[in-house]
């Protein structure tokens, strides 16, 4: 469970990339270190930077450029991929179309998944089939997007490789059944500056993002470097900022995360609320369990846990139609 944390801890994930796919990574002593610290982190705030993360620069700049220009085109041109139950809930939100706990949020947004072909999943699967819809423009959106989240992917999957040791398991625990064939999803944010937020399409709500918890295993926000907005909550009901640092990802952890630990490790409530003057992006990259898999306590986490099994069983897929279900306006 979170603590009364006052920060956020910042991690060189380094010494874990470069052992991530040796069998024996474990007994590394840089391996150790960084574990140990991934494992006090999701313990106490649910939330961490990382840093030595491989993912270059440019591209990390580049993705909330072309997200920033897409953004600050006429409503018109956006609207040419507007989201729809019908193509799978992938696609453009306006302003106040995106639903936390009730409340229309303060931003736009473009949602994409992992592609689903028709029938994979069989009911499970067809509310979120279809293909994602890029824009037209900027040019080369999709393939930039793409190339994004495959390192996002590849870099979540090692970090997921540490967070099994941390937890007392095998780097392979989030593997297989589980995560093997992980499940991504990316949501591209722009949060109005508050003169614009006054003028067409305004919500009655100020926050860009109501208070949440994410639903997956870990997340990964690529956001602006000169705005803070991004807020945690701790165990005294703070709001904790997590400013931007250049060259890092601030990462958070899910609710699947939450109940395979058992609860040792804690989705955090956090939200984002711009006030700043200038439109804020965030390209939030959302690491996930296999589609389908069945997501219930671990057993070695139970026994660390006291031997008592606090939470219950979950389907990945049937957890996020629910909550992609309710989100849209």
């Amino acid at each position: 469970m979170a603590t009364d944390f006052k920060s956020i801890p910042i991690i060189d994930i380094g010494p874990l990339l470069s052992k991530s796919d040796d069998p024996d990574m474990g007994s590394d002593p840089g391996v150790a270190q960084v574990v140990e610290q991934l494992d006090l982190a999701c313990r106490e705030a649910g939330f961490f930077y990382v840093k030595g993360h491989g993912v270059p620069d440019p591209l990390v700049k580049e993705v909330r450029s072309i997200a920033r220009k897409f953004f600050h085109l006429p409503y018109e041109e956006k609207l040419k991929i507007k989201m729809t139950p019908e193509a799978g809930y992938r696609g453009y939100q306006r302003l106040g179309e995106n639903i936390t706990k009730g409340v229309p949020d303060l931003h736009e947004a473009i949602d994409c998944y992992t592609e689903i072909k028709p029938g994979r999943y069989g009911a499970l699967g067809k509310p979120m089939e279809g293909p994602n819809q890029w824009p037209q423009h900027p040019p080369n959106y999709k393939e930039l997007m793409e190339e994004y989240i495959s390192l996002c992917t590849e870099l979540s999957r090692k970090i997921m490789r540490g967070i099994g040791l941390a937890l007392g398991g095998s780097p392979s625990e989030f593997e297989g059944d589980r995560a093997g064939e992980a499940f991504w999803v990316t949501r591209i944010i722009g949060y109005p500056g508050v003169p614009d937020a006054n003028g067409d399409n305004k919500t009655d709500n100020d926050v860009g993002c109501e208070a949440h918890t994410d639903y997956g295993l870990l997340t990964l926000v690529n956001q602006d470097d000169d705005i803070t907005a991004l807020q945690v909550k701790n165990l005294s009901g703070e709001w904790i900022s997590a400013p931007p640092i250049p060259g890092t990802f601030v990462c958070n952890i899910g609710d699947m995360l939450k109940i395979w630990s058992n609860s040792l490790y804690e989705s955090t409530l956090h939200r984002v609320v711009n006030n700043n003057a200038k439109y804020r992006v965030c390209v939030a990259y959302f690491y996930e369990p296999n589609y389908d898999a069945i997501v219930e306590p671990l057993d070695f986490c139970i026994q660390k846990s006291g031997g008592v099994r606090k939470l219950g069983k979950s389907v990945y897929g049937e957890h996020l139609v629910s909550k992609v279900q309710t989100n849209f306006a």
